[in-house]
């Protein structure tokens, strides 16, 4: 009877809302977001605020603006302004935003047989480098870096190709091109914010154009913008387009941007990327 009248007394059990699983963003953006380690230290925020979880997929900026153009990413994290004003202008991408910046330099080995060391800008530094013959190590993999790098050669009448030996195109993302240019005593350019996060591993290498900080760079065509933008959803069906825009606006929010310029300032003395959102 005792058994009976507990059991009539205990209150009926509430079973557990589970909580509601975390929406999947899948983000495209450049290898230098993810070697320099900020979107490691950034995501965890917007993942928390907006019970998410973001697919990084790390590529050149040509590979992760074809992602967007085929709806298979929300949103493009990249920094090639020209082909991203035309995946916009094309209707691939809405609402483009500043986010941030850094800049490229040049680096290389510190014996510097091309005797570049202290040159203002990246055009005369590569017209030393192809003069002597010193190896370069390019990335060739349709990035925003080797779009820029490309860039400098074509400034000063050099398109370069399969025939000079000293110049080697990699197919590869930053981290390993400096691991490469560190190994074969080259030349290469670099996102300073990725050369930083790496500097422990490729101890052989050292800056020899573009300063000790931004500020020092004094050659324009080395500022490197990047830009965020949800692909338009009116291409695909089935893309995360409010997440995405969701994306955007904290990305380029004040108090994000405080957290993207923090980022380095205690391990490297300089922050890595410097904010650049207009709100």
């Amino acid at each position: 009877m005792l058994v009976a009248l507990v059991a009539c007394g205990t209150p009926p059990q509430v079973p557990h809302a589970e909580p509601a699983a975390p929406q999947v963003l899948r983000l495209a953006t450049t290898t230098s977001t993810a070697d320099s380690g900020l979107l490691e230290a950034i995501l965890p925020d917007f993942e928390e605020r907006f019970n998410a979880r973001v697919e990084v997929i790390a590529v050149g900026t040509g590979q992760a603006l074809a992602l967007g153009q085929s709806g298979d990413v929300d949103v493009v994290l990249v920094h090639a302004r020209a082909r991203e004003d035309a995946f916009v202008a094309e209707g691939y991408g809405i609402n483009r935003r500043d986010v941030m910046y850094n800049d490229f330099v040049v680096v290389g080995p510190a014996a510097d047989p091309a005797g570049i060391a202290g040159i203002a800008t990246a055009a005369e530094a590569f017209a030393m480098i192809a003069e002597t013959g010193s190896v370069f190590a390019a990335r060739g993999d349709d990035s925003g870096t080797s779009t820029a790098e490309l860039g400098i050669w074509r400034s000063i009448g050099i398109t370069p190709t399969a025939e000079l030996n000293w110049y080697r195109s990699l197919g590869q993302g930053m981290g390993e091109t400096l691991i490469t240019a560190n190994e074969q005593e080259a030349y290469t350019l670099t996102d300073r914010g990725t050369f930083l996060a790496m500097r422990d591993s490729v101890p052989d290498l050292t800056i020899l154009v573009g300063g000790a900080t931004v500020a020092e760079n004094q050659d324009p065509r080395l500022r490197n913008p990047y830009g965020v933008i949800p692909v338009n959803p009116e291409r695909h069906e089935g893309l995360q387009a409010a997440l995405a825009e969701e994306f955007a606006t904290w990305l380029t929010s004040p108090e994000t941007q405080v957290m993207i310029g923090a980022y380095g300032t205690e391990r490297f003395g300089q922050p890595l990327f410097y904010p650049a959102a207009t709100q």
